[in-house]
């Protein structure tokens, strides 16, 4: 446990950042399941509305850096890459 009070404040704000980064991390997963969903599905059109919401996530945590910008970018080619495949 923390004895300073500059400790106890550096213990507070970094519980308050895991917390966010926590439900962060958490919706940018289900929103990239949401597209992998949909494209399997088959619903071409729900696909493209969940892949805009996912690539925004997806831009929105790199720029933020809860993930990495290559990271990010792969995550995007991949699912852009499935959309397209189960179109044809």
């Amino acid at each position: 446990m923390p004895n300073t009070t500059s400790a106890k404040k550096a213990l507070r704000q970094s519980h308050k950042r895991r917390n966010l980064n926590r439900q962060q991390r958490s919706s940018l997963r289900t929103a990239v399941k949401k597209v992998r969903a949909a494209a399997e599905s088959g619903d071409a059109q729900k696909a493209e509305e969940e892949f805009r919401a996912a690539t925004k996530k997806l831009d929105q945590a790199a720029s933020k850096k809860l993930i990495h910008k290559n990271a990010a970018a792969r995550t995007k080619s991949r699912l852009s890459k499935l959309i397209s495949k189960k179109q044809d």
